[in-house]
């Protein structure tokens, strides 16, 4: 009986964190959207055909924070950052990286500034994925960094032209 007390409270103390894990990732970004993510510069900006809407950015941002807390949890819980610890800061910057595009290019207009910033996401996002894939943690979490890493290219692609419009 001992052993099924244990293992329910394990199994609660895993779901508690993997909430956290993805709930905060998620509720920065939220915020990050209901304070700047207003975008009328944005959207009467004569834009090619292939420019997302902002429904599209905001959407697909909150995603991708979904992804990286599913799969920094997914290293946290294999033991992952407490054995690679520069893990979890390229989490970290990432993390902070990526809630600066709403504030810089839709209430600032720092088109360069954003898109240095989405420059360096990209680059703390592959890095994230090549240490995951590095570690001897689930396999899966390097798989959910993927489409992160693909958002970030092409939200970068978008902000550099930006620049031009």
């Amino acid at each position: 009986m001992a052993s099924q007390n244990t293992k329910n409270t394990n199994a609660k103390r895993a779901l508690r964190s993997l909430a956290i894990a993805i709930t905060v990732p998620i509720s920065l970004t939220m915020f990050i959207i209901f304070m700047f993510g207003s975008g009328r510069k944005y959207r009467v900006l004569a834009k090619p055909l292939w420019f997302p809407p902002l429904s599209f950015i905001h959407l697909a941002s909150l995603g991708s924070s979904f992804l990286m807390g599913f799969a920094a949890w997914l290293v946290w819980a294999d033991g992952g950052f407490h054995a690679q610890p520069d893990a979890l800061l390229l989490y970290l910057t990432q993390v902070s990286l990526s809630i600066v595009w709403d504030p810089l290019v839709l209430v600032i207009g720092a088109r360069w500034l954003a898109f240095v910033f989405c420059a360096a996401n990209f680059v703390a996002l592959f890095a994230c994925y090549k240490i995951f894939r590095g570690m001897n943690v689930n396999p899966f979490a390097k798989d959910l960094v993927k489409p992160c890493v693909a958002w970030a290219a092409y939200l970068s692609i978008v902000t550099f032209k930006l620049i031009f419009l």
